[in-house]
This record gives structure tokens, sequence and C-alpha cells, in this order.
């Protein structure tokens, strides 16, 4: 196995870690989450704040994967391209993620808990 196939194999295991872990994630939250309900009447607001957090992990992990697979298996410039676009993509929605989930843009100060919506 040459050094550009064995980097695919590991791309594709990145990607394919970043996907079981958002799946994973999912499955474990929901049941958290139904769990809490049937205890003391569990929280929209914390559901969408673990989903969010799982599904973050799961970006960062996959765009590994593509940064892996553009710059050692297939390093053309439309590639290249195409990657900055994804990640780019990807960027802004870990951005509206992070948003959402903490209630505040990253530059601003920490503040208490959000109030309830």
């Amino acid at each position: 196995m040459s050094f550009t196939e064995t980097f695919d194999v590991v791309a594709y295991v990145i990607e394919g870690l970043g996907v079981t872990i958002m799946a994973i994630g999912l499955v474990v939250v929901l049941v958290r989450y139904a769990v809490a309900a049937l205890r003391r009447g569990g929280s929209y607001d914390q559901l969408r704040v673990h989903l969010g957090r799982v599904i973050l992990l799961g970006l960062e992990i996959l765009i590994i994967g593509d940064i892996i697979r553009t710059v050692i298996v297939d390093s053309s410039l439309q590639n290249v391209a195409v990657l900055g676009l994804i990640v780019l993509i990807r960027t802004v929605l870990s951005f509206a993620l992070e948003v959402e989930i903490s209630g505040r843009w990253p530059w601003q100060a920490k503040r208490g808990p959000r109030p309830p919506a």
C-alpha cells in the first residue's frame, strides 16, 4: 500500500469517526433528555446545548479528515478550493452553533446562564 493510499484510508477512518461521534452522540443526548424529562422535566435548552456540542465535535473531526484527504491524497488546485469552501461553510456553521449554545458572541465576556425562552 502506498503512502497516498494509506492516508486515503486514514482520512476515511477519521471522517467515519466524526459521523459515528455525531450518530452516537445524538442517541446519548436524546436518551439523557428522555430520562431527565421523566424524572424532573428535561430542559429543551439543555437538549439543544448538548446536541450542539456533539455536532461541533463531529464537524471538527470531519474537517480534519477533509484536510488530510485534500493535502495528502488529492492535492490539486480544484480540490484545495473545494476544501477551502467546505472549511468555510463548516466554520460558519460551527460559529453559528457556538453562538446558539452560549448565547453570546465569542468576543463577549462570559455572563450568567441564559434566561429561559
